[in-house]
């Protein structure tokens, strides 16, 4: 049986963390988006060849936060239906709840999880 291998966009800001994400991800069998901003994955979005199965997204990026992002993409009707996990430094009450309304499947602390186990929360939101 050959199965396709699914898509995982990345959206972090910060490089090195981004590299080191998108090649744990590679070596657990996905193909990598990689996004340093929320502009440059609505951009993708917007052009996409590949549609991600799911975004992992950082609330806090340069140039937007994870609201805009995510009232951004919801504008995208070929996009709104890609399932996001949010992967954030903070992580108030207000905020989780504001991204789980506009749709978010996960919203996690980094600081909580290892990279391991943020990739097996991601494969939950994948297979449904």
């Amino acid at each position: 049986m050959n199965e396709q291998k699914k898509t995982v966009m990345v959206i972090e800001d910060e490089e090195l963390l981004l590299l080191a994400i998108g090649k744990k991800l590679d070596i657990s069998g996905y193909d990598v988006v990689s996004c340093k901003s929320g502009t440059q994955a609505l951009d993708y979005l917007k052009n996409m060849e590949v549609k991600p199965d799911v975004i992992w997204l950082d609330y806090y990026l340069k140039d937007m936060d994870g609201l805009s992002f995510m009232g951004e993409m919801k504008k995208l009707p070929h996009a709104m239906d890609i399932p996001i996990m949010v992967v954030s430094n903070s992580a108030s009450d207000e905020k989780v709840h504001n991204m789980l309304a506009l749709g978010a499947k996960k919203y996690l602390l980094k600081a909580q999880y290892r990279l391991d186990d943020i990739i097996k929360a991601l494969q939950e939101i994948i297979e449904g």
